[in-house]
Order: C-alpha cells, then sequence, then structure tokens
C-alpha cells in the first residue's frame, strides 16, 4: 500500500514542477487538473476500510478538481484571448529550481519530523510541503490572473495532502468543506478576472496598481 501512494505523491510532485517550468497557461491548468485527480485516488489508498463518505469525497475531489475548476479556467483563459506567460515576476527556469529545491528540502525536512510510524515511510508531509511552496511561487511569480488561479489551486492541493495525514482520526466532512470553499474561491476568482479583462483588454495583474480612488 505504501509503495502506490509513494508513487501517487511522487506524481504530484513531479506535476508541480510541470506548472512551475511552464510559460503556457493550457499547460499549468492541465498539471493542476492532473494533481487534482491524482490526490482525489489517495484517500482510497490511505483509510484502513473503504467507507462511502470517503468513495464520495474521492469522485468529487476527482471531479472538481479534475476537469470541473480546469474547465472553467479554459473557459476564461479562452474569452481573454491569453494562452501564455509572457514577463512572470520570476522567471521559468528560477521558479524550476526553487521549486526542485522545495522538493529536495521538503524531503530532508521531513525526515527529521517525529512523525508517527505509519506517517513515516509515506511521502505525503514532503509533498505537502513541496505543493504548498509551488502554489505559492506560481501565486507570487506569474502575473496572469489564471496562472494566479492555478497557483491558489497547487496551494490548496498541499493542504489537502497534510489534511490526509488525518484521514483515520478526522472524518472526511472536513475535505468535503474544502471542496466547497475552494469551488466558491475560484468561481468569485473567475468573476474577479472577467472584470480586470473588460476593465484593462488584458488578465496582468500588475495593471491594477493603475487603480486610483
Amino acid at each position: 500500500m505504501n509503495a502506490s501512494l509513494n508513487l501517487f505523491t511522487g506524481v504530484a510532485m513531479g506535476l508541480n514542477l510541470l506548472a512551475l517550468g511552464s510559460s503556457r497557461i493550457p499547460s499549468i491548468i492541465r498539471a493542476a487538473a492532473m494533481q487534482g485527480m491524482v490526490i482525489g485516488i489517495l484517500p482510497l489508498l490511505i483509510g484502513s476500510h473503504m467507507t462511502l463518505l470517503g468513495l464520495l469525497v474521492a469522485v468529487g475531489t476527482i471531479g472538481i478538481k479534475g476537469f470541473l475548476i480546469p474547465h472553467l479556467l479554459r473557459r476564461a483563459m479562452r474569452s481573454a484571448n491569453v494562452d501564455r506567460e509572457e514577463e512572470p515576476l520570476i522567471g521559468f527556469v528560477p521558479s524550476l529550481l526553487l521549486g526542485a529545491a522545495a522538493t529536495t528540502g521538503a524531503v530532508a525536512f521531513s525526515g527529521a519530523l517525529p512523525l508517527l510510524p505509519e506517517h513515516s515511510n509515506v511521502l505525503l508531509v514532503p509533498a505537502a510541503l513541496a505543493t504548498v511552496v509551488a502554489g505559492l511561487l506560481l501565486l507570487i511569480g506569474r502575473t496572469k490572473a489564471i496562472s494566479q488561479v492555478c497557483g491558489y489551486l497547487l496551494l490548496e492541493n498541499g493542504i489537502y495532502l497534510f489534511g490526509l495525514l488525518l484521514i483515520n482520526a478526522m472524518p472526511l466532512v472536513v475535505e468535503t468543506g474544502i471542496l466547497l470553499d475552494l469551488t466558491v474561491g475560484v468561481f468569485v476568482i473567475g468573476i474577479i478576472a472577467d472584470r480586470i479583462q473588460r476593465a484593462f483588454d488584458t488578465l496582468d495583474t500588475r495593471k491594477l496598481t493603475s487603480l486610483h480612488e
């Protein structure tokens, strides 16, 4: 079971690097969608027994993070006629190097933590830390609103991975609430992105600095 769990969490960490190193927004959306589907499978591998609630959360996570939210982001991208990050605040190569360093550091740091025996041989903690850092790098290092939304998605995925550490002690209703908050948040961000596009004819969030009272 640990081998399968580590395989999926390793794939999730690799998708962080794919998102950080890509200049094309469709590739970033695709990486976030694939990561959402990968982590959606994890509750089925971690739980000591299969429950209906766990299955519903897994299906909901895969459906919302893997299909619904990426579909909404692609629609926003097409309506804004933007498909590439041209002048990121943090370059693609530095972002990739920072992400790789964060992944390596997360693995080393988690090895020094006093984890429970069932968590010491799995990659959930380093994957969670690395994914949170990757999401923050996208949020602060990219200028297009859609790329920043993808950073928000990666950040939430990292929090989701942390939550899976308590899957046997805490009801998955908490994760269901996170999914609902995430969906509402993406809808709100989509509306804001639409307003930015209409006002400035671009999704470059640096244009917001020109606003005055």
